[in-house]
C-alpha cells in the first residue's frame, strides 16, 4: 500500500468531476486492443468532427520525445498512426512492453509562449507547488527553472502567494485564471489524496485554461476514506510488465487479510524464485541475489508478513508454485523460502502452509529440477524448521533448511553456487532452553558492557556457524574516530524515550503483546511491570489478567482514554495497536495529554495526509512518534513495545535482557529483528533499537534517534538500517562531514537492487520508492561512504563490519565488556509450550468425527470444500459425522430418503402437539423443539432401534418369522415396528412403500427386509393393520444395509444400533418438522392454547365409592 501511479485518463476524469468552470473540461476518448471504433465514435461524436490529438496512457514518460504522440489529425490519421503501434511490442530503454492503451483528446490549438508547467508534490512538512511560465516537452531540468511554494501541512494557500510566488513570469492576462486554478487544484489534490499531479503542458490560450498532459499518483491507503470520491480506480503496472492474473489473485488476498501478501512478477521465465517473509527481507534477498549476479535469474519479487494464517501462506505459495513450475530450465529452479527473525509471527503455521503447496506440486518440482534454500527464525521457527527437514526426507529434490544460527542472506551464496553448503548437524537450541537461565542460549558470549566499567575480551559468535564466512573485502583495517571530542550541540529531540521505570498505557485488546511485555520486564529484572493499563473501547471498564513471573496480576483495562490518563498519571508511553481506520483518532486523542512523550503506532496504511498530519501535532507537542506501520523497539534491560524482539527464547539469544553497546536504527520492523542478533552474535549487544516504520512518513526520523544516540554516552557505536526512497540518510551524511554525528556508524541501505530491474517495482514498504537518482540505495550508500561511514559491499557483509569495528572499539577501550549475568528465569506459558509439543496432559474429551482447529472444519478427516465439491450432500455428512465412513451414493441416498420420510406426521402425534402448545404459550424455538423431542421413545417414534434388534436377534438366532411371532407373544412383549394406527395391508403407508422399492432396487441385499417382510405376513393375517410401519422399516432395512454395504464388520454394525444411532434418523427427520410447526403456529400468531373441557372425561374419586362408606352417606 502507498502512493501509486494512476492513468492518465482518470486523472483527468476526478478534475472534470471536482473544478468546476476553473478550467475546460476534460474530453477524451480511451483505445485499447478490442476498440470498436464505431461504438467509441457514438459515445465520442467529437472524434468525427475535430482535430485530434492521440498517445499512449501507460505511465510512460517523455512520450513526446519518444515520438508516441500524433497531434492534429482527424480520426483517419489516428486510426493510421496507431496501425503499428496499438498491440505492438516497444521498447523504452531496458524496458520492453506493449503498446495497449491509448488516449484520443481534442487537438487545442495555441503557441508556445501559452503553455505552461505545474506541478504539486507532498513531503513530510509540506505540499510544494511548482510552477514555470515555459512548459513543454523541452522544458528540461524543472528542480532547476521552476519557481516553488510550499504550503504547510493543514495550511491553506492564498491568491496573494500565487501570484507573487509562482505567477510572477506569467502573462498578465493569465494571471487571474491561473491563480483561481491553481488554488482550486490544490483543494481537490488534498480531498482526492493525490500525493503527485503534474500537468505539462498546461495551456491558456483563447480565455481557457486546458489541461494537455496529465501524470498522477494518489494514495491507495486512503481508499477506506474516498472510495466513493474516486469510484472505480484501477493502479495500472508500470511499462514493460503486464499485470498477470496471479499478481491479481495475491493482491485480492492481501485486500481480504489484515496479513501483508505481495507479489511482482519480474521475469516468468526466471530461474531464481523467492518466497519471503517481510518487507524489509524481502528487499535484502533481491538486493543479495542481484549483487550475486543473479539479477537476469530473477524471477519475482514478494514478500508474505504480518502474521498470515496457513490458509493464506498456502494460497500464496501455491501461486508462487503455480507460475515456477509452468517451464522448465535447462540449469534447474532455486526456490529461496527466506526471512528475517520474526517477532510474532507464528513460522511453524506459516511452513505448514507452503509445506502443503510444496507437496502439492511435487511432481512439477522434481521435473523441474527445483532446489529450496530454507533460513527462517521467530516463534516456533524450530518446528517450522522440522517439518521443512522432514519434507526434505520424502519430496524428492533438495531442501537446505537453516535457522537463526545462519547469516540471513547466506542462502543465496550458497544457492548461486558461491558458498559451500554445510552437511555438519548444527545445535538446535529449543524454546524450553529459556526455562534455565545457565543452558543453551543464555551462556553466549559470557560478557558484555554495561556501562563501560570493568576488562575483558571480545564475544565469541557461538550462533554463527561456518556458513557466515564473509567474501573477501577491500575496507582493508578499519579504524574508528576519537570520542575523547563529543559534539557539544544538543538536539531539541534528544531526550531519553524510556528506562527501566517507563510505564506505558497499551490501546487495543493485545493480550500476547502485553504478556510479551511483561515478560520482557521480568526477565531485565524490572521491580514492576511497564504495562499499567489498557484502553479498549468496544467494552466496559474491567480487569485483565496477566502474569509477572510465576504469579498472576491485574491489569486495568478502560473504555475511554481520559480515565486511563487521570488514573495512570505517571505513564509517559502509548502503544496504539488500533487499526489503520481508527490509529489516526486516537493518536490525535492521546496528543491532547500532555503526560504522552512518547507514542508508538503499529498500524500499516494510514494515509499519508493524516499521518502529516499526526507528525505536525507531535512536533508542536514535542511527542516522539514511532511508526506507522513498526512494530516498535526495544531499550533492553528497559522496555521494549509490544511484540518486539518477539519470543522470550530471541530475547535471551539476542541479550536484550541488559544493555550493550550499539544502538541501531531502521525502518523495517523485521529487519530491527535480525539485526538484534546480528548486533549479538558480533558485539556485547543492542543498548537500543527503533524501528521507525516503513511508511513514506514516519513520525520520527533516523536523525531523530541518531542524535539521540550521538548524545547519549553508553552509546558507542550506531547502525543504520536505511532503504531505497527518500532522502533521510543525507541528513545523517551531512551531521557526520559537520561533526555533528562523531561515533562509529555502521550504514546500509537496502534496495540496491532496483536499479538493476528494467521497471519500477514497490517494494514492501510504501516509502522505498526511489523518485530521483539521490533516492537510490547505491547513491545513498555511496554519500555514506564519502562521509566516512562504515559501508559493507551488501548485506551480507554487515556482521561482519559490525564486528570488525566493534574490536577496534574493545581495542582502544572505548568499550570495556564485562562478565555475563544470568537473567531471572520465566516460565513458559502453558499453551505455547502444548504447541511447541514440549508437554502434553490427559485430554478431558476425545472427538473422532470433527476438527476445527485448522484453516478448514474436517468431518471424519475430509476438508469441508471437498464436501462439496463432491456433492456428498446432508446424507453424505451424515455418514461421515455419524458412522466416519464415506458410505456409497446409494447409502447416502437412502439416509436422506429416511429423513424425508419422517420429517413430519401431521400436528395430532404427540411430539407435534407438543411443539405447538408450548410455541402457543410463547416459548422460543428451542424450548418448542426440545418439548416435542422429549416425546420420543419406544411409543412414538423411537422404535428403530428396538425394531431392528428384535428382527436381528430372531434372524441371526434361525428362528422362523412364525417361532418369533409365537415366542414375542409367549413373553407378552409388542414387536417393535409392526403395528398402525391409520394404515392397513389394504390401505398401505406410501412412505414404506417408497423405500422398499427402494431398497428393493439399489440394496446388495435385503435378507433382514425379507425376514421382516415374512413377519408381516403373519401379523397382517391376524389383523390387518398390524403391518410393517415406517420405523420397523427403516430399522431392518438399515441393518441389511449396514451389514451389506462393505463399509462395517458385523460387531461395528451391531454396535451402531446399540448405541442409538438409528433412532437418531427419526430425532433429526422429525426435528424438521417440529420446526416447521413452531414456525406455522408463530405465523399465524396463535393465542395461549387451552385444552376444551368436553374433550375431557372428569371422573372424581366420590363418584367411583372410593371414598369409603362412610363419606358415601354424607
Amino acid at each position: 500500500m502507498s502512493a501509486k501511479a494512476i492513468y492518465e485518463a482518470k486523472g483527468k476524469e476526478l478534475l472534470n468531476k471536482y473544478l468546476t468552470d476553473e478550467a475546460a473540461k476534460n474530453r477524451f476518448a480511451v483505445v485499447t486492443e478490442t476498440v470498436n471504433w464505431d461504438t467509441l465514435t457514438a459515445d465520442h461524436p467529437w472524434l468525427l468532427t475535430e482535430k485530434l490529438v492521440v498517445k499512449p496512457d501507460q505511465l510512460i514518460k517523455r512520450r513526446g520525445k519518444l515520438g508516441l504522440i500524433k497531434a492534429g489529425v482527424d480520426l483517419e490519421g489516428v486510426k493510421e498512426w496507431l496501425k503499428n503501434k496499438l498491440g505492438r511490442e516497444f521498447e523504452i530503454g531496458v524496458a520492453k512492453g506493449k503498446l495497449k492503451n491509448f488516449i484520443i483528446e481534442p487537438f487545442i490549438k495555441h503557441e508556445q509562449n501559452e503553455e505552461f508547467y505545474l506541478c504539486i508534490y507532498s513531503s513530510r512538512y509540506c505540499d510544494t507547488i511548482l510552477f514555470h511560465h515555459e512548459g513543454g516537452i523541452d522544458i528540461g531540468d524543472v528542480d532547476a527553472k521552476a519557481v516553488k511554494l510550499d504550503i504547510p501541512v493543514l495550511e491553506e494557500v492564498s491568491d496573494s502567494d500565487i501570484k507573487s510566488k509562482l505567477l510572477s513570469k506569467a502573462p498578465a492576462s493569465a494571471k487571474e485564471p491561473l491563480t483561481k486554478f491553481i488554488k482550486a487544484l490544490y483543494t481537490q489534490y488534498r480531498n482526492l489524496h493525490f500525493t503527485y499531479l503534474e500537468i505539462n503542458p498546461l495551456v491558456f490560450t483563447g480565455g481557457r485554461l486546458y489541461i494537455l498532459d496529465l501524470a498522477a499518483k494518489i494514495d491507495q491507503c486512503a481508499e477506506y476514506l474516498c472510495k466513493s470520491l474516486w469510484g472505480d480506480l484501477e493502479f495500472p503496472p508500470p511499462f514493460g510488465r503486464d499485470a498477470l492474473p496471479e499478481e491479481a489473485y495475491i493482491a485480492e488476498l492481501d485486500a481480504k487479510s489484515g496479513a501483508s501478501l505481495k507479489l511482482t512478477i519480474l521475469n516468468k521465465s526466471g530461474r531464481i524464485w523467492t518466497m519471503v517473509a517481510g518487507g524489509g527481507a524481502s528487499v535484502i534477498y533481491a538486493d543479495t541475489i542481484c549483487d550475486l549476479g543473479g539479477a537476469k535469474d530473477l524471477a519475482n519479487y514478494g514478500e508474505y508478513s504480518g502474521a498470515p494464517s496457513e490458509q493464506q501462506t498456502y494460497e500464496y505459495a501455491k501461486t508462487i508454485l503455480s507460475l515456477m513450475t509452468a517451464e522448465i530450465h535447462p540449469d534447474g529452479k532455486i526456490l529461496i523460502v527466506g526471512g528475517g527473525i520474526a517477532n510474532f509471527t507464528n513460522v511453524a503455521a506459516t511452513f505448514k502452509g507452503i509445506v502443503r503447496a510444496l507437496r502439492e506440486y511435487q511432481q512439477k518440482l522434481i521435473e523441474g529440477n527445483v532446489s529450496v534454500y530454507v533460513r527462517r527464525a521467530g516463534p516456533n521457527y524450530q518446528e517450522g524448521l522440522r517439518i521443512m527437514r522432514e519434507l526434505g526426507n520424502t519430496l524428492g529434490i533438495p531442501i537446505h533448511v537453516f535457522g537463526p544460527e545462519t547469516h540471513m542472506t547466506a542462502i543465496v551464496s550458497m544457492a548461486l553456487g558461491k558458498r559451500e553448503i554445510p552437511h555438519t548437524p548444527r545445535q538446535m537450541n529449543t524454546t524450553a532452553n529459556f526455562l534455565l537461565p545457565t543452558g543453551g542460549v543464555v551462556q553466549a558470549p559470557s560478557i558484555y558492557c554495561q556501562q563501560g566499567g570493568l576488562t575483558g575480551a571480545s564475544p565469541a559468535t557461538s550462533r554463527r556457524g561456518s556458513v557466515n564466512e564473509p567474501s573477501s573485502r577491500s575496507e582493508g583495517k578499519v579504524t574508528v574516530p576519537d570520542q575523547s571530542q563529543q559534539a557539544s550541540s544538543k538536539s531539541e529531540r534528544t531526550q531519553t524515550l524510556f528506562t527501566e521505570k517507563t510505564q506505558c498505557i497499551v490501546w487495543g485488546m493485545q493480550q500476547r503483546a502485553v504478556q510479551g511485555m511483561l515478560d520482557f520486564d521480568y526477565v531485565c529484572s524490572r521491580r514492576e511491570p511497564s504495562v499499567v493499563a489498557m484502553i479498549y473501547p468496544f467494552t466496559g471498564d474491567h480487569k485483565q489478567k496477566f502474569y509477572w513471573g510465576h504469579k498472576e496480576i491485574l491489569v486495568p483495562v478502560y473504555k475511554n482514554m481520559a480515565d486511563a490518563m487521570k488514573k495512570h498519571p505517571q505513564a509517559d508511553v502509548l502503544i496504539n495497536f488500533a487499526s489503520l481506520r481508527s490509529a489516526f483518532e486516537s493518536t490525535m486523542e492521546t496528543m491532547t495529554y500532555p503526560q504522552i512523550r512518547s507514542i508508538a503506532i503499529i498500524a500499516e496504511g494510514i494515509p499519508e495526509n493524516l499521518t502529516r498530519q499526526i507528525i505536525k501535532e507531535a512536533d508542536k507537542k514535542g511527542v516522539f512518534v514511532i511508526g506507522p506501520a513498526t512494530v516498535g523497539g526495544v531499550k533492553p534491560g528497559c522496555f521494549k513495545i509490544g511484540n518486539t524482539g518477539g519470543m522470550l527464547d530471541n530475547i535471551l539469544a539476542s541479550k536484550l535482557f541488559r544493555p550493550g553497546s550499539v544502538a541501531y536504527v531502521s525502518r523495517s520492523g523485521g529487519m530491527s529483528n535480525e539485526l538484534n542478533n546480528i548486533i549479538s552474535l558480533n558485539t556485547n549487544g543492542v543498548y537500543e533499537g527503533i524501528a521507525i516504520g516503513g511508511d513514506r512518513y514516519p513520525g520520527t526520523t533516523f536523525m531523530d534517534h541518531i542524535l539521540r544516540y550521538q548524545d547519549d554516552p553508553n552509546v558507542k557505536m550506531i547502525i543504520l538500517l536505511g532503504e531505497v526512497g527518500g532522502t533521510e540518510e543525507y541528513h545523517l551524511v551531512s551531521a557526520m562531514k559537520s561533526g555533528r554525528v562523531n561515533k562509529p556508524v555502521v550504514a546500509w541501505c537496502i534496495g540496491t537492487c532496483a536499479k538493476m530491474f528494467t521497471s519500477d517495482v514497490q517494494f514492501g514498504h510504501a516509502g522505498a520508492c526511489a523518485n530521483a537518482e539521490a533516492e537510490t540505495a547505491s547513491a545513498k550508500n555511496q554519500a555514506l561512504t564519502d562521509a566516512k561511514a562504515y559501508v559493507p559491499k551488501s548485506f551480507d557483509e554487515l556482521g561482519t563490519l559490525i564486528k570488525d569495528v566493534y574490536d577496534k572499539l574493545v581495542e582502544n577501550g572505548t568499550i570495556v565488556p564485562e562478565p555475563e549475568q544470568p537473567p531471572p528465569t520465566v516460565p513458559m506459558d502453558y499453551t505455547w509450550a502444548r504447541e511447541l509439543g514440549l508437554i502434553r496432559k490427559p485430554a478431558s474429551f476425545m472427538t473422532s468425527i470433527c476438527d476445527e482447529r485448522g484453516q478448514e472444519l474436517l468431518y471424519a478427516g475430509i476438508p469441508i470444500t471437498d464436501i462439496f465439491k463432491e456433492d456428498m450432500g446432508i446424507g453424505g455428512v451424515l455418514s461421515l459425522l455419524w458412522f466416519q465412513r464415506r458410505l456409497p451414493k446409494y447409502a447416502t441416498k437412502f439416509i436422506e430418503m429416511c429423513l424425508m420420510v419422517t420429517a413430519d406426521h401431521g400436528p395430532a402425534v404427540s411430539g407435534a402437539h407438543n411443539t405447538i402448545v408450548c410455541a402457543r404459550a410463547g416459548k422460543d424455538l428451542v424450548s418448542c423443539l426440545a418439548s416435542g423431542l422429549l416425546t420420543i421413545g419406544d411409543r412414538f417414534g423411537g422404535a428403530l432401534d428396538a425394531a431392528a434388534k428384535q428382527f436381528s436377534d430372531a434372524y441371526t438366532s434361525d428362528m422362523i418369522p412364525m417361532e418369533f411371532v409365537n415366542n414375542m407373544r409367549k413373553e407378552g412383549k409388542l414387536i417393535m415396528g409392526i403395528g398402525h394406527r391409520v394404515k392397513s395391508i389394504n390401505n398401505p403407508d406410501m412412505r414404506v412403500v417408497i423405500l422398499k422399492e427402494y431398497a428393493k432396487k439399489n440394496f446388495p441385499a435385503t435378507p433382514l427386509l425379507d425376514y421382516a417382510i415374512e413377519v408381516e405376513k403373519i401379523t397382517t393375517s391376524k389383523k390387518p393393520n398390524l403391518i410393517l410401519n415406517v420405523d420397523g422399516f427403516i430399522g431392518v432395512a438399515f441393518v441389511d444395509l449396514l451389514n451389506n454395504c462393505g463399509c462395517f464388520t458385523g460387531e461395528e454394525a451391531r454396535e451402531l444400533i446399540d448405541v442409538g444411532a438409528l433412532n437418531g434418523l427419526f430425532v433429526l427427520g422429525r426435528s424438521m418438522g417440529f420446526i416447521g410447526h413452531f414456525l406455522d403456529q408463530k405465523r399465524l400468531k396463535q393465542g395461549l392454547y387451552r385444552h376444551p373441557w368436553d374433550d375431557i372425561s372428569y371422573i372424581m374419586p366420590e363418584t367411583m365409592g372410593l371414598m369409603g362408606e362412610d363419606t358415601d352417606k354424607i
